[in-house]
């Protein structure tokens, strides 16, 4: 496929959908807030995009790195196929609706975002269907000790508060009931009003102190699901895949426990657990996610028989990385020597695998503790001998 015409990648980290796009044969073009090392390898082209984690893109520096890495491929006689998006447009459909009216959009209309993005349209849906969730409101409750407030169209989960301690609220803020249970994420094909469970992966938090306690810590794929809790949590993507006409690689995130289970929301898009998930050559996700936004749904893809986890690292402190700093091959999204990772950012993220869930989670969590120790020691070479932990950390 090297004479293929190569495809736009934007997400607010892009690395992890150019590499599955690598691993699919396809050439593309990236633009994202990071410019990360091996972003940069895995592109044809790469720009970075002016915003930041908390705001989002800059909307005419995306627009305009958007035309440029166009106007670079025609320069190479190519038309761009299309634009695949990931992280970053949930809560501005209308800024994804200007870049497809330049370049294709590979996945979801911008109306299905907003729709999916809107609390006050998703979960009336969910009444309608008979899928339970927490239960929300707009307006602050009378016992805010029970509930937590999200901001409508946020993801990797820093953005939710305890209500209590909550403050001004965010436009598009909305409350939503404490529920109990299990973070399992089913990943998900969809194409013609139809849906196939590609896997489940369980999911952890990294709190950042007692006010953010719910940031993404890491995922860790298969999630031990009882047979039949697995066939629950598919009957309700097949119904909202349906429902909502969903395209290409999607996630719907729920609390599972042995009695039931509530489902959080829906992202309409690929997401960081294609890392985990893609590991099968013969059959690339993102392949399969091309063919879903063509109309064809891809039924036989299984998952790997092995566990696979990652977990990403945040900077306890502001931290310089090193020049010249030789990352470890199970590292990925690596910030360039001579940056400066503010207090609570996230620095870049780690893999492990192993026989069991258990034991690719634990790998995984090792190897946040090893970036993390290095980074303190400022890049150089532990002094001692390496323990039995680090040992099996270098393990892939």
């Amino acid at each position: 496929m090297a004479d293929a015409p190569p495809a736009i990648i934007v997400a607010l980290s892009g690395r992890a959908l150019a590499a599955a796009a690598r691993r699919a044969g396809c050439r593309t073009l990236v633009l994202d807030l990071f410019g990360d090392r091996d972003t940069r390898r895995l592109a044809w082209r790469s720009l970075r995009v002016s915003g930041g984690l908390a705001r989002g893109f800059d909307e005419a520096s995306l627009l305009a790195g958007a035309a440029r890495l166009r106007a670079e491929a025609a320069r190479e006689g190519f038309e761009v196929a299309g634009l695949i998006y990931g992280a970053g447009f949930e809560d501005r459909p209308e800024v994804l609706a200007r870049l497809g009216q330049r370049v294709r959009l590979l996945g979801n209309a911008p109306e299905v975002v907003a729709q999916v993005k809107d609390p006050k349209v998703f979960f009336p849906l969910l009444d309608r269907l008979g899928i339970p969730h927490p239960e929300i409101r707009l307006a602050p409750p009378a016992r805010p000790r029970d509930w937590v407030v999200k901001r409508a169209a946020a993801s990797g989960g820093g953005h939710i508060r305890p209500a209590v301690v909550a403050g001004a609220l965010a436009e598009g803020a909305y409350f939503q009931r404490r529920a109990h249970g299990r973070a399992v994420s089913a990943l998900f094909l969809a194409a013609g009003g139809e849906a196939h469970v590609l896997g489940f992966s369980a999911q952890w938090a990294a709190p950042a102190g007692p006010n953010r306690p719910f940031r993404f810590g890491g995922a860790v794929c298969p999630a031990e699901l009882a047979p039949a809790m697995a066939r629950r949590l598919s009957d309700v993507v097949a119904r909202l895949a349906g429902q909502l006409r969903l395209v290409g690689i999607n996630a719907a995130d729920f609390l599972v426990r042995e009695d039931g289970f509530d489902l959080l929301e829906v992202n309409p898009r690929p997401g960081a657990t294609l890392d985990i998930f893609d590991r099968d050559p013969r059959a690339p996700l993102l392949a399969l996610h091309l063919r879903a936004c063509a109309g064809t749904l891809t039924r036989a893809w299984r998952p790997p028989a092995t566990a696979a986890a990652l977990a990403l690292v945040y900077a306890p402190r502001r931290t310089p990385i090193p020049a010249g700093l030789r990352w470890p091959r199970w590292a990925a999204d690596l910030p360039e020597g001579g940056a400066v990772i503010a207090r609570g950012a996230p620095v870049c993220t780690v893999l492990g695998r192993g026989r069991t869930p258990t034991q690719a989670r634990a790998r995984a969590l090792a190897r946040v503790e090893a970036v993390l120790s290095m980074l303190a020691r400022g890049g150089r070479p532990a002094a001692r001998p390496p323990s039995r932990l680090e040992l099996q950390s270098r393990e892939i």
